[in-house]
């Protein structure tokens, strides 16, 4: 039996990208896959397209801003009651936008933190309220960063939204672990998607930041949904408040790959 058989999952940020590689592969391990998406409806069909050819039984595709409240609260309307109910949010929707710290205007600032950290904690709370109503029992995941603890100067809202991810992850998981509901995230390195374009097709640029990193190469979106499928599975049952991070070692300080501090 597939480790997910059965199982509902909503994905937010489902059209591409980690999002979408995370819904096909929730899909081909047997769970039942509620695509968010934002704009691209296109894409987000495609998404299920692939899904529906991968496994389970039941997938839909669900439009939301997750910065809204009155759209969150109907996106989970609308899975819950297509799937059934919910037994798995993958908070996967964040944006990103460079710009110098002395620069950076509030409405910029304040839109990525209401995508990254307010969306995700909203999102949570629904699930939350879902899977308190039927008695407990839940896996919330989190996409993080790399960037919740390495800084990422000319992107002080992005790292800011990663470093509350992470306490938000903390918090909720020892909060409701006596409910039987687990929490926790996965913190992404350089991965080829397209919030990553800027450097994923200019050789010398991809040189540069794959330079950095000691697996030497950017790691795939399929890399980080198979990290997803895990923490979400039983085979992670007595894991919860914890960052998983898939960086091809970028958390190991690369920099003192050579003693020179010595």
């Amino acid at each position: 039996m597939s480790k997910l058989s059965g199982k509902n999952v909503l994905i937010t940020g489902a059209s591409s990208g980690i999002g979408a590689a995370t819904a096909v592969r929730f899909a081909q391990d047997g769970a039942n896959v509620a695509i968010n998406y934002y704009q691209e409806q296109h894409e987000a069909e495609a998404v299920r397209a692939k899904a529906e050819k991968a496994g389970g039984s039941k997938h839909l595709i669900v439009k939301a801003d997750v910065s809204k409240e009155d759209e969150v609260k109907q996106m989970f309307a609308t899975a819950i009651s297509e799937l059934g109910s919910l037994d798995v949010l993958v908070n996967n929707s964040g944006i990103q936008a460079a710009s110098p710290s002395d620069e950076l205007e509030m409405k910029d600032f304040d839109r990525i933190l209401a995508v990254n950290l307010r969306g995700a904690f909203m999102c949570a709370r629904e699930a939350l309220k879902h899977f308190l109503s039927r008695g407990g029992a839940g896996v919330i995941l989190i996409n993080s960063s790399v960037h919740e603890i390495i800084p990422k100067p000319t992107y002080v809202s992005y790292s800011i939204s990663k470093g509350g991810i992470e306490n938000l992850t903390k918090t909720l998981a020892l909060e409701y672990a006596s409910r039987g509901i687990r929490v926790n995230a996965v913190g992404p390195g350089a991965i080829v998607t397209p919030i990553n374009e800027a450097w994923i097709n200019d050789p010398k640029k991809r040189g540069e930041v794959e330079s950095h990193i000691p697996m030497g190469r950017a790691g795939t979106p399929e890399e980080i949904a198979s990290v997803f499928a895990f923490l979400a599975s039983d085979d992670a049952s007595y894991i919860t408040g914890q960052t998983i991070f898939a960086c091809g070692g970028l958390t190991l300080y690369p920099e003192f790959r050579t003693s020179w501090s010595s």
